[in-house]
Protein backbone atom coordinates (compact mmCIF):
# COMPACT_ATOMS: atom_id res chain seq x y z
CA UNK A 1 0.00 0.00 0.00
CA UNK A 2 1.34 3.44 -0.65
CA UNK A 3 -0.05 6.87 -0.94
CA UNK A 4 -0.61 10.03 1.42
CA UNK A 5 -1.92 9.82 4.48
CA UNK A 6 -5.18 10.03 5.39
CA UNK A 7 -5.68 11.61 8.98
CA UNK A 8 -8.76 9.81 10.82
CA UNK A 9 -9.27 6.86 8.50
CA UNK A 10 -9.08 3.84 10.53
CA UNK A 11 -10.44 0.24 9.79
CA UNK A 12 -8.94 -3.11 9.24
CA UNK A 13 -9.26 -5.00 6.18
CA UNK A 14 -10.68 -8.90 6.05
CA UNK A 15 -10.60 -11.51 3.88
CA UNK A 16 -11.35 -15.12 4.32
CA UNK A 17 -10.50 -18.37 2.16
CA UNK A 18 -12.55 -21.40 2.88
CA UNK A 19 -12.13 -24.93 2.37
CA UNK A 20 -15.39 -26.32 0.79
CA UNK A 21 -18.78 -24.69 -0.30
CA UNK A 22 -19.82 -23.87 3.20
CA UNK A 23 -19.03 -20.49 4.12
CA UNK A 24 -18.24 -21.91 7.75
CA UNK A 25 -15.12 -23.42 6.73
CA UNK A 26 -12.74 -20.47 6.65
CA UNK A 27 -9.10 -22.07 6.41
CA UNK A 28 -7.20 -19.22 6.17
CA UNK A 29 -7.36 -15.20 7.33
CA UNK A 30 -5.71 -12.13 6.36
CA UNK A 31 -6.06 -8.92 8.35
CA UNK A 32 -4.70 -5.53 7.44
CA UNK A 33 -4.81 -2.75 10.09
CA UNK A 34 -5.03 0.73 8.89
CA UNK A 35 -4.56 4.21 11.18
CA UNK A 36 -4.44 7.48 9.01
CA UNK A 37 -4.72 5.92 5.73
CA UNK A 38 -1.42 3.64 6.10
CA UNK A 39 -0.98 0.54 6.95
CA UNK A 40 0.74 -0.24 10.38
CA UNK A 41 0.02 -4.03 10.92
CA UNK A 42 -0.94 -7.41 9.58
CA UNK A 43 -2.13 -10.60 10.57
CA UNK A 44 -2.25 -13.72 8.61
CA UNK A 45 -3.10 -17.72 9.31
CA UNK A 46 -3.80 -20.63 8.16
CA UNK A 47 -6.61 -22.54 10.39
CA UNK A 48 -8.23 -26.17 10.35
CA UNK A 49 -12.17 -25.25 9.71
CA UNK A 50 -14.52 -25.98 12.41
CA UNK A 51 -14.64 -29.78 13.21
CA UNK A 52 -17.07 -31.34 11.11
CA UNK A 53 -17.00 -28.74 8.51
CA UNK A 54 -13.84 -29.44 7.71
CA UNK A 55 -13.76 -31.30 4.49
CA UNK A 56 -11.04 -29.50 1.43
CA UNK A 57 -13.19 -29.53 -1.91
CA UNK A 58 -10.75 -29.96 -4.44
CA UNK A 59 -12.15 -27.18 -6.35
CA UNK A 60 -11.56 -24.60 -3.50
CA UNK A 61 -8.00 -25.95 -3.11
CA UNK A 62 -7.24 -25.42 -6.49
CA UNK A 63 -8.08 -21.71 -6.25
CA UNK A 64 -6.33 -20.82 -2.83
CA UNK A 65 -3.53 -23.44 -2.89
CA UNK A 66 -4.24 -24.24 0.58
CA UNK A 67 -4.87 -28.53 1.52
CA UNK A 68 -5.99 -30.19 4.51
CA UNK A 69 -2.29 -31.88 4.68
CA UNK A 70 -0.71 -28.19 4.85
CA UNK A 71 -3.36 -27.30 7.23
CA UNK A 72 -2.50 -30.32 9.81
CA UNK A 73 -1.25 -29.01 13.04
CA UNK A 74 -2.57 -25.75 12.64
CA UNK A 75 -5.59 -24.60 14.52
CA UNK A 76 -8.65 -24.76 14.22
CA UNK A 77 -11.03 -21.77 13.87
CA UNK A 78 -12.65 -21.62 17.01
CA UNK A 79 -8.65 -21.53 18.99
CA UNK A 80 -7.67 -18.88 16.64
CA UNK A 81 -10.99 -16.27 17.13
CA UNK A 82 -9.71 -15.01 19.88
CA UNK A 83 -6.42 -13.70 18.25
CA UNK A 84 -8.82 -12.30 14.85
CA UNK A 85 -10.95 -10.92 17.71
CA UNK A 86 -8.29 -9.33 19.51
CA UNK A 87 -6.62 -7.57 16.21
CA UNK A 88 -9.61 -6.03 15.25
CA UNK A 89 -10.56 -4.60 18.85
CA UNK A 90 -13.21 -2.25 17.85
CA UNK A 91 -12.09 -1.01 13.88
CA UNK A 92 -14.88 -1.36 11.53
CA UNK A 93 -14.36 -3.72 8.52
CA UNK A 94 -13.86 -3.37 4.90
CA UNK A 95 -13.53 -6.42 2.52
CA UNK A 96 -14.11 -7.15 -0.93
CA UNK A 97 -17.57 -8.48 -1.11
CA UNK A 98 -18.44 -7.98 2.56
CA UNK A 99 -21.20 -9.89 2.75
CA UNK A 100 -19.13 -12.65 2.37
CA UNK A 101 -16.75 -12.52 4.88
CA UNK A 102 -19.01 -11.43 7.29
CA UNK A 103 -20.96 -14.51 6.53
CA UNK A 104 -17.81 -16.61 7.06
CA UNK A 105 -17.59 -14.76 10.72
CA UNK A 106 -20.99 -15.91 11.28
CA UNK A 107 -21.75 -19.40 10.05
CA UNK A 108 -17.70 -20.54 11.84
CA UNK A 109 -18.75 -19.18 14.79
CA UNK A 110 -22.18 -20.99 14.97
CA UNK A 111 -20.72 -24.19 13.98
CA UNK A 112 -18.00 -23.56 16.50
CA UNK A 113 -20.46 -23.05 19.20
CA UNK A 114 -19.07 -19.33 20.13
CA UNK A 115 -20.54 -16.03 21.00
CA UNK A 116 -20.58 -13.12 19.01
CA UNK A 117 -19.43 -9.67 20.06
CA UNK A 118 -20.38 -8.45 16.74
CA UNK A 119 -19.20 -7.10 13.89
CA UNK A 120 -19.13 -3.97 11.07
CA UNK A 121 -18.45 -4.22 7.79
CA UNK A 122 -18.16 -2.00 4.43
CA UNK A 123 -17.97 -2.82 1.21
CA UNK A 124 -14.70 -2.12 -1.20
CA UNK A 125 -15.98 -3.69 -4.40
CA UNK A 126 -19.25 -1.29 -3.68
CA UNK A 127 -17.42 1.85 -3.36
CA UNK A 128 -15.26 0.72 -6.57
CA UNK A 129 -18.57 0.36 -8.15
CA UNK A 130 -19.69 4.08 -7.19
CA UNK A 131 -16.42 5.49 -7.91
CA UNK A 132 -14.25 3.56 -10.58
CA UNK A 133 -15.19 3.89 -13.84
CA UNK A 134 -13.87 -0.08 -14.88
CA UNK A 135 -14.87 -3.13 -16.89
CA UNK A 136 -15.16 -5.11 -14.02
CA UNK A 137 -14.42 -4.61 -10.18
CA UNK A 138 -13.45 -7.78 -9.19
CA UNK A 139 -10.60 -7.47 -7.03
CA UNK A 140 -7.33 -7.08 -9.20
CA UNK A 141 -9.21 -4.80 -11.45
CA UNK A 142 -9.96 -2.52 -8.50
CA UNK A 143 -6.29 -2.96 -6.97
CA UNK A 144 -4.76 -2.06 -9.89
CA UNK A 145 -7.07 1.18 -10.48
CA UNK A 146 -5.94 1.76 -6.58
CA UNK A 147 -2.63 1.56 -7.52
CA UNK A 148 -1.87 -1.56 -5.61
CA UNK A 149 -1.37 -4.20 -8.17
CA UNK A 150 -2.64 -7.82 -6.93
CA UNK A 151 0.23 -10.14 -7.20
CA UNK A 152 -1.15 -13.21 -5.46
CA UNK A 153 -4.76 -13.53 -5.78
CA UNK A 154 -7.05 -15.49 -3.42
CA UNK A 155 -4.19 -14.85 -0.77
CA UNK A 156 -6.02 -13.92 2.46
CA UNK A 157 -3.40 -11.64 3.42
CA UNK A 158 -2.98 -9.78 -0.36
CA UNK A 159 -6.43 -9.81 -0.91
CA UNK A 160 -7.67 -8.10 2.59
CA UNK A 161 -4.20 -5.74 1.83
CA UNK A 162 -5.81 -4.59 -1.76
CA UNK A 163 -9.34 -4.17 -0.16
CA UNK A 164 -7.57 -1.82 2.26
CA UNK A 165 -5.66 -0.02 -0.79
CA UNK A 166 -9.03 0.66 -2.31
CA UNK A 167 -10.47 2.20 0.45
CA UNK A 168 -8.06 4.23 1.19
CA UNK A 169 -7.49 5.44 -2.66
CA UNK A 170 -11.22 6.04 -2.72
CA UNK A 171 -11.37 8.12 0.44
CA UNK A 172 -8.46 10.33 -1.16
CA UNK A 173 -10.15 10.95 -4.36
CA UNK A 174 -13.50 11.84 -2.25
CA UNK A 175 -12.19 13.78 0.71
CA UNK A 176 -13.23 11.16 3.17
CA UNK A 177 -11.93 11.29 6.72
CA UNK A 178 -13.61 7.81 7.47
CA UNK A 179 -14.71 4.62 6.55
CA UNK A 180 -18.26 5.92 7.64
CA UNK A 181 -18.43 9.08 6.01
CA UNK A 182 -17.03 7.55 2.71
CA UNK A 183 -19.68 4.60 2.53
CA UNK A 184 -22.48 7.61 3.84
CA UNK A 185 -21.39 9.56 0.86
CA UNK A 186 -21.58 6.93 -1.59
CA UNK A 187 -24.95 5.38 -0.16
CA UNK A 188 -23.43 2.13 1.29
CA UNK A 189 -25.07 0.67 4.02
CA UNK A 190 -22.63 -1.42 6.24
CA UNK A 191 -23.45 -5.50 6.52
CA UNK A 192 -23.93 -5.90 10.09
CA UNK A 193 -23.31 -9.19 12.39
CA UNK A 194 -25.50 -9.05 15.20
CA UNK A 195 -23.84 -9.84 18.82
CA UNK A 196 -24.94 -13.03 20.69
CA UNK A 197 -24.38 -15.74 23.02
CA UNK A 198 -24.86 -18.54 22.79
CA UNK A 199 -26.86 -21.20 22.51
CA UNK A 200 -28.08 -18.35 19.51
CA UNK A 201 -31.90 -18.44 19.19
CA UNK A 202 -31.78 -18.88 15.57
CA UNK A 203 -28.65 -20.16 13.27
CA UNK A 204 -28.14 -18.00 10.37
CA UNK A 205 -29.73 -19.39 6.62
CA UNK A 206 -26.15 -20.62 5.41
CA UNK A 207 -25.89 -22.82 8.64
CA UNK A 208 -29.23 -24.03 8.99
CA UNK A 209 -29.07 -25.01 4.85
CA UNK A 210 -25.67 -26.81 5.49
CA UNK A 211 -26.90 -29.03 8.78
CA UNK A 212 -29.10 -31.36 6.76
CA UNK A 213 -26.26 -31.93 4.58
CA UNK A 214 -23.30 -31.81 7.42
CA UNK A 215 -21.87 -35.13 6.56
CA UNK A 216 -20.78 -34.02 3.17
CA UNK A 217 -18.68 -31.61 4.48
CA UNK A 218 -17.33 -33.95 7.87
CA UNK A 219 -13.50 -34.77 6.98
CA UNK A 220 -14.17 -38.12 8.89
CA UNK A 221 -17.02 -39.01 6.83
CA UNK A 222 -15.69 -41.85 4.49
CA UNK A 223 -16.26 -42.19 0.56
CA UNK A 224 -17.56 -38.75 0.16
CA UNK A 225 -16.66 -38.17 -3.53
CA UNK A 226 -15.52 -34.55 -4.36
CA UNK A 227 -18.45 -34.07 -7.14
CA UNK A 228 -21.00 -35.06 -4.32
CA UNK A 229 -19.63 -31.82 -2.50
CA UNK A 230 -22.43 -29.14 -3.60
CA UNK A 231 -20.98 -25.14 -4.09
CA UNK A 232 -23.65 -23.20 -1.63
CA UNK A 233 -21.48 -20.22 -2.85
CA UNK A 234 -21.74 -20.64 -6.61
CA UNK A 235 -23.56 -18.27 -9.18
CA UNK A 236 -26.13 -20.64 -10.75
CA UNK A 237 -26.43 -21.90 -14.00
CA UNK A 238 -29.86 -22.01 -15.15
CA UNK A 239 -28.89 -25.17 -17.24
CA UNK A 240 -31.49 -26.55 -19.94
CA UNK A 241 -35.30 -26.69 -19.45
CA UNK A 242 -36.36 -30.31 -20.08
CA UNK A 243 -39.28 -31.69 -21.00
CA UNK A 244 -41.93 -33.47 -18.64
CA UNK A 245 -41.08 -37.38 -18.90
CA UNK A 246 -43.95 -38.97 -20.53
CA UNK A 247 -43.63 -41.98 -18.14
CA UNK A 248 -43.86 -39.94 -15.08
CA UNK A 249 -46.04 -41.17 -12.30
CA UNK A 250 -49.46 -38.68 -12.31
CA UNK A 251 -49.77 -38.85 -8.91
CA UNK A 252 -46.31 -37.47 -8.13
CA UNK A 253 -46.93 -33.90 -6.67
CA UNK A 254 -44.72 -32.49 -9.13
CA UNK A 255 -46.50 -34.21 -11.87
CA UNK A 256 -48.57 -31.39 -13.80
CA UNK A 257 -46.85 -28.65 -11.85
CA UNK A 258 -44.76 -25.65 -13.72
CA UNK A 259 -41.19 -24.83 -11.51
CA UNK A 260 -38.73 -21.88 -11.39
CA UNK A 261 -35.62 -21.87 -9.12
CA UNK A 262 -34.05 -19.08 -7.34
CA UNK A 263 -30.75 -19.01 -4.97
CA UNK A 264 -28.67 -21.94 -4.57
CA UNK A 265 -29.86 -25.67 -3.11
CA UNK A 266 -27.54 -28.60 -2.34
CA UNK A 267 -27.68 -29.88 -5.60
CA UNK A 268 -27.05 -27.90 -8.81
CA UNK A 269 -29.68 -26.08 -10.82
CA UNK A 270 -29.72 -28.41 -14.03
CA UNK A 271 -29.90 -31.56 -11.66
CA UNK A 272 -32.45 -30.08 -9.63
CA UNK A 273 -34.36 -29.17 -13.18
CA UNK A 274 -33.59 -32.77 -14.48
CA UNK A 275 -35.16 -34.29 -10.52
CA UNK A 276 -38.76 -32.33 -11.29
CA UNK A 277 -38.73 -33.12 -15.11
CA UNK A 278 -38.19 -37.05 -14.09
CA UNK A 279 -41.61 -36.62 -12.03
CA UNK A 280 -43.70 -35.09 -14.58
CA UNK A 281 -43.12 -31.25 -13.88
CA UNK A 282 -42.35 -28.80 -16.76
CA UNK A 283 -39.55 -25.38 -15.80
CA UNK A 284 -39.16 -22.28 -16.74
CA UNK A 285 -35.63 -20.09 -15.83
CA UNK A 286 -38.47 -17.02 -15.21
CA UNK A 287 -41.53 -16.62 -13.26
CA UNK A 288 -43.93 -16.14 -15.99
CA UNK A 289 -48.32 -16.54 -16.42
CA UNK A 290 -47.32 -20.54 -16.11
CA UNK A 291 -45.59 -20.66 -13.13
CA UNK A 292 -47.24 -22.46 -10.85
CA UNK A 293 -44.06 -23.15 -8.00
CA UNK A 294 -41.03 -21.50 -7.29
CA UNK A 295 -38.34 -23.63 -5.30
CA UNK A 296 -35.99 -20.90 -2.92
CA UNK A 297 -32.96 -22.05 -1.91
CA UNK A 298 -30.20 -20.09 0.61
CA UNK A 299 -31.81 -21.73 3.53
CA UNK A 300 -35.21 -19.87 2.69
CA UNK A 301 -37.78 -21.08 4.96
CA UNK A 302 -41.90 -20.22 4.81
CA UNK A 303 -41.73 -18.87 8.07
CA UNK A 304 -39.71 -16.09 6.49
CA UNK A 305 -42.82 -14.57 4.81
CA UNK A 306 -44.42 -14.08 8.47
CA UNK A 307 -41.32 -12.10 9.93
CA UNK A 308 -42.33 -8.67 11.02
CA UNK A 309 -40.91 -6.12 9.11
CA UNK A 310 -37.25 -5.45 9.88
CA UNK A 311 -36.74 -8.79 11.90
CA UNK A 312 -36.51 -10.69 8.68
CA UNK A 313 -33.25 -12.78 8.76
CA UNK A 314 -30.77 -10.88 6.16
CA UNK A 315 -29.81 -14.06 3.82
CA UNK A 316 -34.02 -14.81 3.75
CA UNK A 317 -34.44 -11.06 3.11
CA UNK A 318 -31.96 -11.71 -0.39
CA UNK A 319 -33.52 -14.96 -1.13
CA UNK A 320 -36.74 -13.30 -0.99
CA UNK A 321 -35.36 -10.07 -2.98
CA UNK A 322 -34.12 -11.80 -6.18
CA UNK A 323 -36.11 -10.65 -9.27
CA UNK A 324 -37.71 -14.36 -9.65
CA UNK A 325 -39.25 -14.01 -5.92
CA UNK A 326 -40.31 -10.88 -6.14
CA UNK A 327 -42.06 -11.26 -9.26
CA UNK A 328 -43.91 -14.49 -7.71
CA UNK A 329 -44.93 -12.63 -5.12
CA UNK A 330 -46.35 -9.87 -7.58
CA UNK A 331 -48.59 -12.53 -9.00
CA UNK A 332 -49.56 -14.17 -5.93
CA UNK A 333 -50.20 -10.67 -4.71
CA UNK A 334 -52.47 -10.47 -7.87
CA UNK A 335 -54.46 -13.39 -7.43
CA UNK A 336 -52.18 -16.33 -9.44
CA UNK A 337 -51.66 -19.39 -7.54
CA UNK A 338 -47.54 -20.08 -6.99
CA UNK A 339 -46.43 -21.86 -4.13
CA UNK A 340 -43.41 -21.01 -2.44
CA UNK A 341 -41.08 -24.20 -1.68
CA UNK A 342 -38.28 -24.05 0.46
CA UNK A 343 -35.11 -26.64 -0.04
CA UNK A 344 -36.31 -28.85 2.43
CA UNK A 345 -40.02 -29.41 0.96
CA UNK A 346 -38.42 -30.12 -1.90
CA UNK A 347 -36.37 -32.54 -0.97
CA UNK A 348 -39.00 -34.46 0.95
CA UNK A 349 -41.17 -34.72 -2.01
CA UNK A 350 -38.19 -36.08 -4.01
CA UNK A 351 -38.11 -38.78 -1.57
CA UNK A 352 -35.47 -41.95 -2.69
CA UNK A 353 -35.09 -39.73 -5.79
CA UNK A 354 -32.88 -37.09 -3.91
CA UNK A 355 -29.62 -37.53 -4.83
CA UNK A 356 -27.70 -36.20 -1.24
CA UNK A 357 -28.23 -37.52 1.85
CA UNK A 358 -29.99 -35.60 5.07
CA UNK A 359 -28.16 -35.69 9.08
CA UNK A 360 -31.03 -36.90 11.72
CA UNK A 361 -31.44 -34.95 14.69
CA UNK A 362 -28.84 -37.48 16.79
CA UNK A 363 -26.32 -36.14 14.34
CA UNK A 364 -26.65 -39.46 12.58
CA UNK A 365 -26.57 -39.68 8.25
CA UNK A 366 -29.43 -40.61 6.48
CA UNK A 367 -28.93 -41.97 3.35
CA UNK A 368 -30.69 -40.35 0.27
CA UNK A 369 -32.26 -43.53 -0.70
CA UNK A 370 -33.37 -44.12 2.75
CA UNK A 371 -35.54 -40.68 2.86
CA UNK A 372 -38.88 -40.58 2.74
CA UNK A 373 -41.76 -38.08 2.31
CA UNK A 374 -43.31 -37.05 5.45
CA UNK A 375 -46.34 -38.14 6.57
Amino acid sequence: MSGEPVAGLNFTAVDFETANGFRGSPCSVGLVKVRDGLEVDSFYAVMRPPEGFDRFDPKNVSIHGITAESAQGAPRFAELFPQIREFIGTDVLVAHNASFDIEVFEAALEVSGLDSSGLRCFCSVQLSRAVYDLVSHALPYAAEEAGCPLQNHHHALEDARASAAIVCDIARRRGARSVEQLAADCGIPAEELEPWTVPREQESRATAQVRQMAYLFDSRTPNVNAEDLPDLMRWQDEGKNLPPALDADPSHPFYGQSFVFTGNLAVSRSEAKRLVAQHGGAMSSKVNGATTVLVIGDGFALTDLEAPAGQVDPAAERALGSNKAREALRRIEAGQPIRLMSEPEFRVALAESWPVGAVAEDGSMIPADQLRPAE
